[in-house]
Protein backbone atom coordinates (compact mmCIF):
# COMPACT_ATOMS: atom_id res chain seq x y z
CA UNK A 1 0.00 0.00 0.00
CA UNK A 2 1.47 3.22 -0.84
CA UNK A 3 1.70 5.68 2.07
CA UNK A 4 -0.17 9.45 1.91
CA UNK A 5 3.59 11.38 0.92
CA UNK A 6 4.01 8.96 -1.95
CA UNK A 7 0.27 9.65 -2.68
CA UNK A 8 0.67 13.54 -2.08
CA UNK A 9 4.08 13.44 -4.30
CA UNK A 10 2.00 11.96 -7.25
CA UNK A 11 -0.78 13.89 -7.22
CA UNK A 12 1.58 16.89 -7.31
CA UNK A 13 3.49 15.36 -10.44
CA UNK A 14 0.28 14.99 -11.63
CA UNK A 15 -0.43 18.52 -11.32
CA UNK A 16 2.47 20.21 -12.43
CA UNK A 17 2.55 17.55 -15.43
CA UNK A 18 -1.02 17.68 -16.41
CA UNK A 19 -1.76 21.28 -16.02
CA UNK A 20 1.50 23.20 -15.66
CA UNK A 21 1.18 24.53 -11.74
CA UNK A 22 4.29 25.92 -9.83
CA UNK A 23 5.00 23.29 -7.88
CA UNK A 24 6.19 25.62 -5.23
CA UNK A 25 2.09 27.12 -5.20
CA UNK A 26 0.94 23.56 -4.17
CA UNK A 27 0.41 22.55 -0.52
CA UNK A 28 -1.82 19.97 1.09
CA UNK A 29 -3.86 22.58 2.13
CA UNK A 30 -4.24 24.42 -1.56
CA UNK A 31 -7.58 24.63 -2.99
CA UNK A 32 -7.66 23.01 -6.16
CA UNK A 33 -10.16 26.06 -7.97
CA UNK A 34 -9.14 28.68 -6.12
CA UNK A 35 -5.46 28.73 -5.74
CA UNK A 36 -4.26 26.20 -8.54
CA UNK A 37 -7.12 27.09 -11.02
CA UNK A 38 -8.68 23.66 -11.56
CA UNK A 39 -11.35 23.99 -12.92
CA UNK A 40 -14.01 21.60 -13.63
CA UNK A 41 -12.58 20.19 -17.19
CA UNK A 42 -9.52 20.09 -15.59
CA UNK A 43 -10.46 17.84 -12.72
CA UNK A 44 -12.28 15.18 -15.29
CA UNK A 45 -8.44 15.05 -17.06
CA UNK A 46 -7.55 14.39 -13.54
CA UNK A 47 -9.95 11.52 -12.56
CA UNK A 48 -8.73 9.57 -15.80
CA UNK A 49 -4.98 10.73 -14.60
CA UNK A 50 -5.83 9.33 -11.06
CA UNK A 51 -7.47 6.05 -12.60
CA UNK A 52 -4.47 4.91 -14.73
CA UNK A 53 -1.98 5.64 -11.12
CA UNK A 54 -4.33 3.69 -8.43
CA UNK A 55 -5.83 1.51 -11.01
CA UNK A 56 -9.22 1.72 -9.79
CA UNK A 57 -12.48 3.78 -11.02
CA UNK A 58 -12.88 7.00 -9.09
CA UNK A 59 -16.54 7.84 -9.54
CA UNK A 60 -17.01 11.66 -10.85
CA UNK A 61 -19.45 12.30 -8.10
CA UNK A 62 -16.55 11.50 -5.43
CA UNK A 63 -14.89 14.50 -6.29
CA UNK A 64 -17.61 16.99 -5.95
CA UNK A 65 -16.73 17.25 -2.35
CA UNK A 66 -13.03 17.35 -2.78
CA UNK A 67 -12.02 20.98 -2.32
CA UNK A 68 -8.10 20.71 -1.57
CA UNK A 69 -5.15 18.83 -2.65
CA UNK A 70 -5.00 16.90 0.78
CA UNK A 71 -8.88 15.57 0.11
CA UNK A 72 -7.38 13.75 -3.02
CA UNK A 73 -4.32 12.26 -0.90
CA UNK A 74 -7.42 11.03 1.02
CA UNK A 75 -9.57 10.01 -1.21
CA UNK A 76 -6.94 7.94 -2.79
CA UNK A 77 -6.02 6.41 0.47
CA UNK A 78 -9.26 5.56 0.91
CA UNK A 79 -10.23 3.87 -2.63
CA UNK A 80 -6.54 1.99 -1.81
CA UNK A 81 -7.17 0.86 1.23
CA UNK A 82 -9.99 -1.56 0.05
CA UNK A 83 -7.66 -3.98 -1.90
Amino acid sequence: MRSSVEIYQEVTTILVDLFEVDPNSISEDSLLYDDLDIDSIDTIDLIIKLKSYTGKKIPPEDFKSIRTVRDIVDKISELLAHD
